[in-house]
């Protein structure tokens, strides 16, 4: 992969993972998801890290996964698709380094997960959030994993089946993210957050963290494998299709009757 489709670097204890897609909106492949996994790894085994933020290049911050890949699959190649893309939500749930993402612009579907699969996320005032894959036919059953963790049940399935966009400040009142700052400042509030952290004991951060994330769950990784499970079952059919050509294709969906 020659392509930088993920920045890295390394800063006081500080590392930095850039997602680069920007013309694209940062949106997931293949390629960048596994760029994206095989970053965070990096930082997790890396010794000279404490605290990882994960920031986007360009207008936005990410908008899921790219629509074009979701064409000519079966049942079982979506499956293997999808455990690829969504690596990440596994990989955030076993780091022991404490993760901060600092978004921006849309941050939808995949990357609204990504957003709120780290520990902690800090958000630009304009920032715009969404759960939207149902919009074309498919569902952010991927994204709802980590959601579930922060949220009730019934806003979880409104939010999810809706696919209705919300706010920074929306986010924040549900808890989905820590801190909204202005639109300029949301790297000086990252960096200070991160600087906060890395000051702390490095034992104390890591225990800390794995005890914490024992008082929420343990079967976290099962759970998300069968959403992805459910998305490739969805994603075989033929409403997916139709949803995603209609997006593409500017129109409105048909979708079968029952």
């Amino acid at each position: 992969m020659s392509a930088e489709l993920i920045l890295t670097r390394k800063e006081n204890r500080i590392g930095f993972i850039t997602l680069n897609r920007p013309a694209e909106m940062n949106t997931f492949t293949p390629d960048f998801a596994k760029q994206l996994d095989d970053a965070l790894w990096a930082m997790e085994c890396d010794d000279e890290v404490m605290v990882v933020v994960i920031n986007a290049a360009g207008k936005n911050f990410c908008t899921g996964i790219s629509l074009d890949q979701f064409n000519n699959k079966s049942h079982s190649e979506y499956r293997k698709f999808l455990y690829g893309i969504d690596a990440f939500y596994h990989t955030l749930a076993k780091m022991t380094k404490i993760t901060i993402a600092a978004v921006h612009g849309y941050t939808l579907a995949n990357g609204a997960g990504l957003a709120f699969g780290a520990d902690m996320t800090i958000a630009t005032e304009s920032t715009t959030f969404g759960t939207t894959a149902i919009n074309v036919g498919l569902i952010c059953l991927g994204p709802a994993a980590p959601m579930s963790k922060v949220i009730g049940r019934k806003k979880l399935i409104e939010m999810v089946l809706t696919g209705d966009m919300f706010s920074a400040t929306d986010a924040l009142n549900l808890g989905l993210v820590n801190k909204v700052v202005a639109d300029d400042e949301l790297e000086a509030a990252a960096l200070k957050l991160a600087g906060k952290l890395v000051k702390k004991s490095p034992i104390a951060l890591r225990i800390g963290k794995e005890g914490l994330n024992r008082l929420v769950e343990d079967s976290y990784d099962q759970k998300l494998n069968v959403m992805d499970d459910l998305f490739a079952a969805i994603c075989a059919g033929e409403e997916a299709e139709e949803g995603v050509a209609a997006f593409i294709e500017k129109r409105k969906p048909t979708w079968a009757k029952d």
